[in-house]
């Protein structure tokens, strides 16, 4: 996995892969942080109705690979399950959203609860 994981290194974005209940696969470019301790972990911020959000509580099969801000892939896919997270988890995956994204984090999570919009935490634990 070392190889696989290194192609994450100075991504900027993952196209996360969720799969419908048909086992259709629907491809989201996500923002990212990898979680220093466990390298094989990264967290994902999404609004809690967002398709990939009701895909995952059906399915917790993903695959994740890197990729550019429109989902043009840049390395190979890995196998991974997610889950939704809450408490110190979803804390601990905002600050590293928040360190690896700044301004940008701190301005999209401003608009975000100006329109009312509810967020939710992933965790990826790759395979």
């Amino acid at each position: 996995m070392p190889d696989a994981l290194a192609q994450f290194a100075s991504a900027k974005y993952i196209s996360l892969e969720t799969f419908r209940k048909t086992g259709v696969g629907v491809r989201t470019p996500v923002w990212f942080a990898p979680d220093p301790a466990a390298p094989q972990v990264f967290y994902v911020y999404s609004e809690a109705d967002a398709g990939k959000v009701k895909r995952i509580r059906n399915n917790a099969h993903v695959r994740v690979a890197p990729c550019d801000m429109r989902g043009n892939l840049r390395g190979a896919w890995v196998d991974g399950q997610a889950r939704l997270i809450d408490g110190a988890e979803a804390d601990k995956g905002q600050e590293l959203l928040i360190r690896k994204y700044g301004w940008m984090k701190r301005i999209g999570d401003f608009f975000s609860r100006l329109m009312g919009h509810k967020q939710t935490l992933l965790l990826i634990r790759l395979d």
